[in-house]
């Protein structure tokens, strides 16, 4: 699996970012040049746990937003199996943020389950240079936290030393 320090890979994915029939568009890592990216992949389309962290990440868009922050969510399904799940799914219909068929992606990050090839539950922040700062990874089971992410991303973010449980506003660790 990539890890810290590792550079994002390059892609090309096929997305979707809305439910109409023209709602697919290509996307390439070049369209985050120069950005902050939160990417998170989850196991499939149409299961349980996956909903409420797509819905939460889109509930907490704005946050991103204001730390000048890209999100992008995936997983191994394909763009219209993604776009069937958002008309069918009431918390998903109105996502703001693109859902990217990671097929090929996946197994660059290294996070395909090994016995079934599905996405792991796993996050990376990728810093404006395209260089991975944080990987998490859950069991299928468990739903991440997106409170979290934010607050490792503060932290990131702040360039300073953050001692554990550091919140963006906290002192810094000074030497």
């Amino acid at each position: 699996m990539l890890t810290v320090g590792d550079r994002f890979p390059n892609y090309t994915v096929q997305a979707c970012v809305g439910t109409g029939k023209d709602d697919t568009k290509q996307l390439t890592n070049a369209d985050f040049d120069g950005k902050w990216v939160v990417y998170f992949f989850y196991p499939k389309d149409f299961t349980f746990v996956c909903p409420t962290e797509i819905s939460e990440f889109n509930k907490q868009l704005s946050a991103f937003q204001e730390r000048d922050t890209e999100v992008v969510g995936g997983s191994t399904d394909n763009e219209y199996s993604h776009m069937a799940w958002r008309r069918d799914h009431a918390d998903l219909k109105d996502l703001q943020y693109p859902l990217i068929a990671a097929q090929l992606l996946a197994p660059e990050l290294g996070i395909l389950e090994k016995t079934e090839g599905y996405c792991l539950r796993a996050t990376f922040i990728v810093d404006p240079h395209g260089v991975i700062q944080w990987v998490d990874v859950n069991q299928g089971r468990v739903g991440r936290n997106v409170a979290e992410v934010l607050r490792v991303l503060d932290a990131l973010q702040s360039d300073e030393l953050c001692p554990c449980n550091w919140q963006k506003g906290d002192d810094h660790l000074k030497v």
